[in-house]
């Protein structure tokens, strides 16, 4: 192994796709808009010379293989690898890489990485996934600019890989700052029922992390990198895993296919309350696990049985309320309640509760309404209102000052219904006491949860 010879790997393994040509595989870069000779003419020029003055080079005297490359408007990019790929192929399958369809959807670097014996070979493959699979669009950040990201986009559903990168990245003392693990738990927190759920991994490193320990070999992406770090106004400094603290998270439904066969088998079935409590059941040695073990034993204060917020028709809305008969055999109580009365109560307020800690999450009730109102003033993108939810509702209640929502109010604290006209949506409650009763522990693991299905006898 030598550097070049990482670099390679690593770029193949980020974006090769095999199909059944025995001479020719294709390096596919996903920069989309970011590479778009339409939008950013420049930057493809700077792309096209990283393929064919760098790339080109490395692979025609490690391998004798020739580069091509054809691009189109949409930003998509394809380095042409053609030649005898035997001996590239040889060194992949000797690592447990299959040279079949796209590699990263399956690949598992475990033998790749003992390979990587110092930190200039880790960067080195490190770079060759970062300039095929990682992003540096200035849209990665957390919460605003001043927090620019490197996001490594991985799809398909090898848990094993993400977490291999995620601790080579730590052996360089390049802390990642979160991963968004390919499943229900984060990609559909609100909604039980959305089967969209498959959108693959981002593994997201500070900008100025990623600067200091890693590398990028495409001067296209180091330059967009440097872009983006002239948007920042301080540096950000990544803290390791294990001294992380978990911050309280947000509350998530159970998901319909949280028991889905493409999740591997040490992490299917499981419910997973934050990005670190799947690093725990994956024994990653980087895991702040006693900050786990505390989140689980409170498991009843983010979980929810039941949507969260679930948006529609009112057609639809009454739909799901019928395909499940905790929700039909409920008595609905329909009331109509002012939207400024809504809005100008304290947000984190619980409504229509027994306590202190039950009720429904007015955070909720008015993301609903904001959508509500979107839905009547022609500003929805499919179920997204476009916009912020302040100025919405304020600009509708500036015309409409008695403005109302109907709320539809179970006898028992199954979820609610809020609706105007001809759109809804169900928001559930917050029941700790009785959400307690529905965590089961795993005896395969002990950072593992379940939660079974919620019946009417747990409300008695």
């Amino acid at each position: 192994m030598n550097t070049d010879k990482a670099y390679i790997l690593g770029l193949v393994i980020g974006g090769g796709v095999w199909g059944n040509a025995e001479d020719v595989f294709r390096i596919r870069l996903l920069f989309k808009q970011w590479g778009s000779y339409k939008i950013n003419p420049k930057r493809a020029a700077d792309i096209s010379r990283d393929v064919m003055k760098m790339v080109s080079p490395l692979f025609r005297a490690i391998y004798n293989i020739a580069i091509s490359y054809d691009t189109s408007a949409s930003g998509v990019w394809n380095i042409l690898c053609e030649g005898d790929l035997s001996i590239l192929k040889a060194e992949l399958e000797e690592c447990g890489i299959k040279c079949v369809g796209e590699i990263r959807k399956t690949a598992n670097i475990s033998k790749i990485v003992p390979k990587l014996v110092d930190d200039n070979l880790k960067r080195r493959f490190i770079a060759g996934l970062a300039d095929t699979i990682g992003s540096t669009k200035s849209t990665h950040r957390r919460f605003n600019d001043d927090k620019q990201m490197v996001s490594f986009e991985i799809s398909g559903f090898e848990f094993g890989f993400v977490c291999s990168l995620c601790k080579l990245l730590h052996s360089i003392g390049c802390y990642p700052d979160q991963i968004l693990w390919n499943h229900p738990n984060f990609h559909c927190g609100n909604n039980p029922y959305d089967t969209k759920w498959k959108k693959g991994f981002k593994l997201r490193v500070y900008l100025d992390q990623y600067e200091k320990f890693g590398a990028f070999a495409f001067v296209s992406k180091a330059l967009s990198a440097k872009e983006n770090q002239a948007l920042e106004t301080e540096e950000n400094k990544a803290i390791p895993c294990e001294v992380r603290e978990i911050r309280k998270p947000s509350v998530t439904c159970v998901h319909c296919d949280e028991d889905s066969k493409l999740l591997p088998a040490e992490i299917r079935g499981g419910h997973y309350l934050h990005n670190r409590h799947v690093c725990a059941v994956l024994a990653c040695q980087h895991a702040p696990y006693s900050q786990v073990s505390k989140l689980i034993k409170k498991a009843e204060y983010y979980i929810n049985p039941f949507p969260v917020l679930v948006k529609g028709t009112t057609a639809e809305i009454k739909q799901r309320l019928e395909s499940e008969p905790i929700l039909k055999n409920r008595i609905y109580r329909s009331m109509d309640v002012r939207i400024s009365d809504l809005y100008n109560q304290p947000e984190y307020a619980l409504l229509y509760g027994d306590g202190d800690e039950s009720g429904y999450p007015l955070a909720k009730i008015i993301l609903a309404v904001t959508y509500l109102i979107a839905a009547q003033t022609n500003r929805l993108n499919g179920t997204r209102p476009k916009g912020n939810k302040d100025e919405i509702i304020t600009e509708y209640l500036a015309d409409n000052q008695f403005a109302a929502v109907s709320i539809w109010l179970p006898e028992i604290m199954t979820p609610l219904v809020v609706q105007m006209k001809s759109h809804a949506a169900l928001v559930g409650p917050n029941n700790p006491k009785v959400y307690k009763k529905l965590i089961q522990p795993c005896p395969e693991n002990e950072y593992k949860i379940k939660i079974r299905a919620i019946q009417e006898e747990d409300f008695g």
